[in-house]
């Protein structure tokens, strides 16, 4: 079916505001970290800075121990991303490929756990780690990142599964391979889209995640990055607003470049899939 013009102008037009709301805290946020003290404190702001210059960022790494902390944040995100993928791969497969009752209640268990809010986890999680010795490090954090993206991986692979045609499997089957080789010969290189994308979901969010670092981890060399940025707010709540601008930008920039990178890999790696099928 052909569309017309006037609805081609107005998906259009929605389109691109979507795309302006969407971009809008981020150009604002590089125009803030441009701007010198004079600039910020103007009351009519423009978005391109008459005099930018570089003192935010000077200052934003003079102040805090930035890298430390991207660092750590690395550390943690990468961490929890790859554990997360590799549990969640087999459990997907059984969950999807046995349509038992118990396969059915973990589906139904998975669901619900994504509704828990987060102070409800916070105290038998520091409970567990407090009894295991992680408490306040870097371990401790990418094994709380791991539970808490795990039922989603598990949720969001099950689908990818579902979408791999049996009659791969009974094929390889019929040649000799077992369970664990079909996995991992067959089905894991169809699943390679589904697992770059999980696993980049697992990624930003434990790279962007605030409040159990903010618990866990009490030693500044320890800290995440969204855990040493609410350090530019003074005790007044008066942020300062330049240097604060200058390492979100810094902070953003990661996840950024991931999905820029990986979201190519992803579309032909699904095409892929589909013409192998």
């Amino acid at each position: 079916m052909r569309t017309s013009r006037p609805a081609r102008i107005g998906q259009y037009t929605a389109l691109l505001a979507y795309l302006v709301f969407l971009a809008f805290p981020f150009l604002w946020l590089l125009s803030t970290a441009f701007k010198p003290p004079r600039e910020l404190g103007s009351l009519h702001p423009t978005w391109i800075p008459k005099e930018p210059t570089l003192d935010n960022f000077r200052q934003a790494f003079g102040e805090q121990p930035l890298l430390q902390a991207a660092l750590n944040s690395l550390i943690a995100a990468l961490g929890a991303a790859v554990i997360a993928v590799l549990i969640a791969t087999p459990m997907a497969y059984v969950v999807a490929r046995r349509r038992t009752r118990l396969a059915k209640a973990v589906t139904g268990w998975v669901v619900v756990s994504q509704a828990f809010p987060f102070v409800l986890l916070i105290i038998p999680l520091f409970l567990v780690l407090k009894n295991l010795g992680l408490i306040n490090s870097v371990p401790g954090l990418v094994l709380v990142y791991v539970v808490w993206a795990l039922p989603f991986a598990l949720w969001m692979l099950a689908g990818y599964v579902r979408a791999v045609p049996p009659e791969l499997e009974e094929a390889a089957a019929v040649d000799g391979a077992g369970r664990v080789r079909t996995l991992v010969s067959v089905t894991a290189p169809l699943l390679a889209p589904g697992i770059v994308a999980t696993g980049l979901f697992a990624f930003i969010t434990a790279w962007n995640e605030f409040f159990f670092a903010l618990v866990l981890l009490k030693t500044p060399e320890k800290q995440t990055l969204p855990v040493v940025l609410t350090h530019f707010i003074g005790a007044e709540g008066v942020a300062d607003l330049g240097p604060l601008a200058a390492a979100a930008f810094l902070a953003t920039l990661p996840s950024l470049v991931v999905f820029a990178v990986i979201q190519r890999r992803i579309t032909g790696g699904m095409l892929t899939g589909a013409v192998k099928s």
